[in-house]
């Protein structure tokens, strides 16, 4: 652990305690702008940046040399967006287990907190002003003051590519002055997550089990070990 500067989250299903509201906003979104699309294939896109998937839904449908493709694609994203902002702002909003039990942890041995995320600025703020993550950060949603819950805050729309590419990941470090990549941990619920840590080439990029994936569906990619859930992060850091 004495190498390990930043740990790096994703949040719906990491962080955020998620119960599939985000798969449910994106069926009901995809249903009502015309695209079928099944269960299994949205999973297999969460952790991306939202926007993107629908890019993607909508180039496997019509082809994004389509003279609606733009259209369209902004149609189905603007439903999402309005679906998934009235859903958060109307629920209540639950770290996941051991979650903040982890960053306490991360804290005491002054080891950084990054979250990165497939939502848009917006929604991040939304769940964060829930959870009260927002305390202490600043403009830049970067923990300036030494007094936040976690360090530093990276949504989608903040990089030129969101997961699975490692935009974000090298966002954080750079903007954390890490010295090495390798003194970096990402971990997160999804196969874009696992990704955007291999491509980035952290120390270990990890997967929790206990989100939007099963062991099952995440042992099909390349990681650096599978949890139950966070608390077993304290374990391998120990290590």
């Amino acid at each position: 652990m004495k190498n390990i500067e930043l740990v790096i989250f994703d949040m719906a299903g990491t962080t955020v305690r998620d119960q599939k509201e985000v798969e449910t906003c994106f069926a009901e979104a995809c249903k009502i702008t015309d695209l079928d699309v099944n269960e299994e294939r949205i999973l297999a896109l969460q952790g991306y940046s939202k926007i993107e998937v629908f890019r993607m839904l909508w180039n496997e449908k019509i082809g994004e040399s389509h003279a609606e493709f733009a259209k369209n694609v902004q149609y189905s994203y603007e439903n999402f967006t309005r679906i998934l902002e009235e859903h958060y702002e109307n629920h209540t909003i639950f770290p996941t287990d051991h979650c903040l039990e982890i960053f306490e942890y991360l804290k005491s041995h002054n080891i950084k907190i990054a979250l990165t995320t497939g939502f848009y600025r917006k929604i991040t703020n939304i769940i964060f002003h829930k959870l009260g993550w927002l305390d202490g950060l600043n403009e830049d949603y970067f923990n300036a003051s030494g007094k936040g819950i976690i360090d530093l805050s990276i949504a989608s729309d903040e990089v030129e590519k969101g997961r699975p590419q490692p935009d974000m990941i090298l966002k954080a470090v750079k903007t954390l002055g890490i010295s090495d990549i390798k003194n970096v941990i990402n971990i997160g619920d999804t196969p874009s997550d696992l990704q955007s840590g291999k491509s980035a080439g952290v120390s270990l990029s990890l997967g929790v089990c206990n989100g939007t994936h099963s062991r099952t569906q995440l042992e099909a990619y390349p990681n650096d070990g599978l949890l139950v859930d966070l608390s077993e992060l304290k374990i391998i850091l120990e290590r």
